[in-house]
């Protein structure tokens, strides 16, 4: 299982990893826009979206940032997100039960076109989750 930190951004996400990969020597190790993916089914990107970052991993002393640009506005404090990947799909939606309880959904837990499952959800703690199980679906 891997836990890592995951930033969203407000259509900035390409700005922003320069000046961190910058400040603290880090290096941009993956970079995907929204218009070079094909999502399949119910995964479509308006025109003015698609150079806007889908995912991106910046690596600063051997520890993964992970980032990305949000489609929709976001505040101050609602773009930080735990990330947890797992192979294990059974523990990813036993923990995904456990904190929508008393939750806010933003992304159901669902197939997507890069993992068997992925969501994201606020805890009735106010903690941002991104849950995905890493075992990606054939083509």
């Amino acid at each position: 299982m891997e836990i890592e930190h995951y930033l969203m951004f407000n259509r900035n996400c390409a700005e922003a990893l320069k000046v961190y990969a910058a400040a603290f020597d880090g290096t941009i190790a993956e970079i995907q826009k929204f218009g070079g993916v094909s999502g399949g089914p119910g995964f479509s990107v308006a025109d003015e979206d698609k150079d806007l970052v889908l995912h991106s991993r910046l690596i600063i002393a051997g520890q993964t940032l992970m980032c990305s640009d949000s489609t929709r506005e976001l505040t101050p404090g609602s773009n930080m997100y735990v990330s947890v990947g797992s192979d294990d799909e059974a523990l990813i939606r036993r923990a995904w039960a456990a904190l929508v309880d008393g939750g806010e959904v933003y992304m159901d837990l669902t197939p997507t076109f890069f993992a068997k499952a992925h969501g994201s959800l606020r805890d009735r703690f106010g903690v941002n989750w991104m849950m995905t199980a890493n075992a990606v679906l054939a083509a």
